[in-house]
């Protein structure tokens, strides 16, 4: 093995970035080669004294980091170059091909612009890191900010009102607690309901929604987790709040015409299915029961569409 091979894949053997045949090159190679031991030792030298120069982030930092690269995984079409690169770092560092004196210099760089930018982003957000958590009234603050939100933590509502509590993460966690009248209350709902890691935060953000579904807003929102959202049960709370809307509201009929025709789940197709059916004279409905009874690999589904269209009288 060459000895160029060994030191420009020495950094990466470090930090334990190479496959494991790979690995076992490299080392069966340093045990017999003086100059790249040399290297080695060197190269560890620089890795000790980096991790004792970069400071450690605060723990609300890394929590609300996860939280963000969470919601962007579920969120974000996977594939292509970016992928490749933001997500499996592993792959493109194998396939770099340097000296390490240069690797050194790109790992000091990234490590230093990342303080800087965490010193920045602290120094912007002082307020919000002077407490680990804080609680305020939906009625008394100003309107949140989406872009400023992390996640939502959780959403309970009192038995018997209107008053939810939620608790929601920035660089630390804060609570707002107001009816669902309140503009801070609605609009962190529609958030959890549209973007939060949590399926069970989701699924409790779509329940209380339901409640108030004569806001566009909020039936927005639940068509938004009706056509998106990966739980089937939060698609189906959604279409439980959508049910008293598919007559009056022609994007509440389509969105429910297009889960029947391509939700993944049977339960939710079912659901929409029963949704639909006193509207089953409407032509468009009418057009997807036909197809339904035609086509459908389903065979519940199948025989229902066709009992459907066998009740509706005939059109001239």
């Amino acid at each position: 093995m060459k000895c160029d091979w060994v030191q420009q894949n020495i950094l990466f053997y470090v930090y334990n970035e190479l496959e494991d045949d790979a690995r076992y090159e490299v080392e069966q190679h340093l045990a017999r080669c003086p100059e790249c031991a040399t290297e080695l030792k060197a190269t560890r030298k620089f890795h000790a004294t980096l991790s004792e120069t970069v400071a450690e982030p605060t723990p609300n930092l890394l929590a609300a980091s996860r939280m963000r690269l969470q919601e962007a995984l579920e969120t974000t079409r996977q594939g292509g170059f970016w992928h490749r690169l933001v997500l499996e770092p592993a792959t493109w560092l194998r396939q770099v091909r340097m000296s390490p004196a240069l690797a050194a210099v790109i790992f000091i760089v990234g490590f230093g612009g990342g303080i800087g930018a965490t010193y920045n982003f602290l120094a912007g957000h002082g307020s919000e890191v002077a407490g680990t958590y804080s609680t305020v009234s939906g009625s008394q603050a100003q309107p949140v900010d989406s872009a400023s939100i992390a996640g939502i933590r959780s959403v309970t509502q009192e038995p018997g009102s209107n008053q939810v509590s939620i608790k929601y993460d920035t660089v630390s966690t804060q609570e707002a607690q107001g009816s669902l009248n309140d503009q801070r209350i609605q609009q962190l709902l529609l958030f959890a309901a549209r973007n939060n890691y949590n399926s069970g935060v989701r699924m409790d953000s779509v329940d209380v929604l339901t409640q108030a579904p004569n806001d566009a807003n909020v039936r927005e929102a639940l068509l938004y987790a009706l056509q998106n959202d990966s739980n089937p049960g939060v698609r189906l709370k959604a279409l439980d709040g959508l049910s008293g809307f598919v007559k009056q509201d022609p994007l509440v009929r389509d969105g429910v015409l297009r889960a029947l025709i391509g939700d993944s789940n049977s339960g939710v197709r079912l659901q929409a299915l029963r949704l639909v059916e006193p509207m089953k004279t409407d032509s468009n409905v009418r057009s997807v029961l036909t197809r339904l009874s035609q086509t459908d690999q389903n065979v519940s589904i199948r025989s229902q569409a066709r009992t459907m269209l066998a009740q509706m009288p005939e059109m001239d």
